[in-house]
């Protein structure tokens, strides 16, 4: 794959993707839903790739919502079948090639065999200095801040914090990604305009790029397109147009 031409100040520095489609995508091939999941993996490869390429610092991918256990059991078998195969043989090339995973959400949920494959992917890559890769699984973004605030309720109940200290801040260094930049660009494929329950408060300030795209289809490409579009906008923060044009021009 070629080597990508953008200037690394445009680029977002946290892209993150909303997973869509695998199902509609196998379906519309007269296939089981399972047969797109299992094909979105191949996707979730060549997506990683690309972004490595562009030299994007953080990649957030939603794989699994807490509200995904209502699906159908063979469905959900499946999927938990393809992170496992996430942690074992894929693990591995990212580690090869310098790559840092994660796993973002409760991991409580799963059994104790799954949660030992997360604890030994995240520590054969924990030491990597490459491009972060976090894997949302039983995720939520109510269910992120409602830890959050648990977290900040225990320290002001025990007398560490005072309730005048809690700051936006404050708040963003208690969730559960903390360690990662604010997300800069959301991607959600197959055509839906929503954000489902994902990454509330980190999305605060995202460009959000909605393509007609299966996840199964994804490619690098879809990926560039989307960057593409993403360093044509203009970020604002609540200034106007002038304001933002000023400061540029101020650097």
């Amino acid at each position: 794959m070629k080597q990508f031409q953008f200037s690394k100040d445009n680029l977002p520095k946290h892209v993150a993707i909303i997973m869509d489609g695998n199902g509609r995508w196998a379906e519309s091939q007269g296939k089981p839903r399972v047969f797109g999941h299992k094909n979105g993996l191949i996707a979730i490869r060549k997506t990683i790739s690309a972004a490595a390429k562009l030299d994007i610092g953080v990649v957030t991918l939603f794989a699994f919502s807490r509200e995904n256990w209502h699906r159908p059991k063979e469905e959900v078998e499946v999927l938990m079948e393809l992170l496992i195969t996430l942690l074992s043989a894929e693990v591995n090339d990212m580690h090869k090639h310098n790559l840092c995973l994660r796993i973002v959400g409760d991991k409580s949920r799963f059994n104790k065999k799954m949660q030992k494959k997360i604890i030994q992917a995240e520590r054969m890559t924990a030491m990597n200095t490459g491009m972060i890769i976090n894997i949302a699984v039983n995720y939520g973004g109510k269910w992120d801040l409602v830890e959050t605030m648990k977290r900040i309720a225990i320290k002001v109940n025990s007398g560490e914090i005072h309730p005048s200290d809690i700051s936006e801040n404050m708040i963003s260094n208690y969730l559960i990604t903390s360690r990662i930049p604010e997300i800069d660009l959301l991607i959600r494929t197959s055509g839906e305009c929503r954000v489902s329950n994902f990454m509330l408060w980190q999305l605060a300030y995202a460009e959000m790029y909605f393509t007609p795209v299966y996840w199964p289809e994804f490619e690098e490409k879809n990926l560039i397109d989307a960057v593409t579009w993403f360093i044509g906008r203009e970020r604002r923060f609540g200034c106007t147009s002038k304001q933002v044009q000023a400061f540029i021009e101020s650097e």
